[in-house]
């Protein structure tokens, strides 16, 4: 590659380019489907090293400067492998970082999956696997942009693969202390999030946070007969049960007050849509007030993640002295999350049925994200989208957290964020059947690659 910036390709020179090398693409995000780089499961220790080795190997061949770090905590944390791929200087360019991540989650139940998780099947117009699109699908836009683009690339490109997402990003803020000055951008595109439906593209400019807490529910000091004291004595799963129902109201509308949250969205997500994306029951209805979209993306949530009783097969008739669940409570855009925390801990406390002991334990702090829907950035993303998919582009929120965009914000306060991704409705993230649209995935290469081409005059 040239110092120098060579003139820009145009959008049908880039599409005609991507026509030939798409199917190599596609042959490249098989090939990461086929590694098993699951961060969570120290059996996959070593695929997870071969996942990022097979990145920093893809990027080196295009001449960019590729290489695997990790680092670890003050705390200890041992990070996971992340790459940093730096493209050749362009004196007086601006800098931009490409981020997604390499890791994935469990494939789960395999009996579920209508083919092998970690073999990627193309079925019509869509590529089956796990991470064939969370985030498999984003490391691929990363690296087709940089392929398409070759040495017409206008701008310096950082790009950076984390190995920990799936994991919530323990070593994350170490990591970008670390490397800083490696990292440091004037522009910073995530791509990790959705678009609107299949074929409709969109730029995420909200996320909510994720606030989850341990709560401790103990009516005695040991169990006791049920039919001595049953009656005037309340079970814990009950007493839990009780509290759980006391966070709605009888239209499902949050109660847990100082939340906040908007009513509204920009877009309008039809009921029927939504159930189907579910997957929810037959008869089952909608919880809350206000579109759809705002209750996913703009208004609290807290969902029980987890339970423990006595189970069904170990029943006996005794009344159980404590009960032990976990929630995950989704935080409005923008909130601060230890006051979101600080709420939360305030009403479960104060609603403890008949005077049982309720204890609460904060377990974690994501904060939610908010962007500049005004800002040159986010204007020129939203053309460029609308270029590749010849549809318009639309501002959506997203109801999941990706809290280390806060942290990016925070160590580089003079870039600008801007969060996309190629997945859709029904990509099943994190379930059996994760896939991808595969259209959708070309047209994301390519809206990234005009975005590139035009934000050296816009910065």
């Amino acid at each position: 590659m040239s110092n120098l910036a060579t003139k820009s390709p145009s959008t049908s020179q880039l599409r005609q380019r991507l026509d030939e090398m798409f199917p190599d693409l596609l042959d490249e995000l098989a090939q990461l489907v086929a590694i098993p780089s699951v961060s969570s499961d120290p059996e996959h220790h070593d695929d997870l090293h071969r996942s990022a080795e097979h990145i920093r190997d893809r990027f080196a061949r295009i001449g960019f400067d590729a290489e695997i770090h990790s680092v670890t905590t003050p705390e200890g944390i041992e990070g996971k492998p992340a790459v940093i791929a730096q493209s050749p200087r362009i004196e007086g360019a601006p800098t931009v970082l490409l981020y997604a991540h390499h890791d994935v989650q469990p494939a789960g139940d395999v009996s579920r999956w209508s083919s092998d998780p970690f073999t990627a099947e193309v079925r019509g117009d869509r590529i089956y696997g796990r991470g064939a699109s969370d985030d498999g699908a984003g490391v691929i836009v990363h690296l087709g942009t940089a392929r398409l683009l070759a040495d017409q690339l206008p701008v310096n490109v950082v790009v950076f693969i984390e190995g920990e997402e799936e994991l919530g990003s323990p070593s994350f803020v170490t990591f970008l202390n670390t490397y800083q000055e490696r990292l440091n951008a004037d522009v910073i595109i995530v791509a990790d999030s959705d678009n609107w439906k299949v074929g409709e593209p969109a730029v995420t400019t909200s996320l909510r946070g994720n606030c989850v807490a341990t709560v401790d529910v103990t009516v005695s000091d040991h169990a006791v007969h049920s039919g001595m004291f049953g009656g005037p004595m309340l079970d814990s799963v009950t007493a839990s049960a009780m509290l759980i129902s006391s966070l709605y109201d009888e239209v499902g509308n949050l109660r847990v007050a100082g939340l906040g949250g908007t009513e509204t969205s920009d877009v309008e997500w039809p009921e029927d849509e939504f159930i189907a994306a579910a997957g929810m029951v037959e008869g089952a209805q909608l919880l809350g007030t206000g579109s759809v979209a705002a209750r996913a993306w703009t208004k609290p949530s807290v969902t029980v993640i987890g339970f423990d009783a006595r189970p069904v097969v170990e029943a006996s008739n005794t009344i159980s002295p404590h009960t032990r669940f976990k929630v995950s409570m989704r935080t409005v855009p923008g909130m601060d999350p230890h006051d979101a925390m600080d709420a939360l801990v305030t009403h479960l406390e104060s609603n403890a049925p008949f005077g049982t002991r309720v204890e609460v334990t904060p377990n974690e702090y994501g904060p939610g994200y908010q962007a500049d829907i005004d800002s040159p950035v986010t204007r020129l993303l939203h053309e460029s989208l609308e270029e590749a998919w010849n549809h318009p582009s639309v501002n959506i929120g997203v109801g999941g957290s990706i809290p280390f965009i806060s942290d990016f914000q925070r160590l580089f306060p003079n870039a600008q964020v801007v969060v996309t991704g190629v997945e859709d409705p029904t990509t099943n993230a994190h379930s059996e059947d994760e896939s991808q649209s595969i259209p959708d995935l070309k047209n994301a290469i390519l809206a990234e690659a005009i975005l590139l081409t035009r934000l050296r005059d816009q910065l």
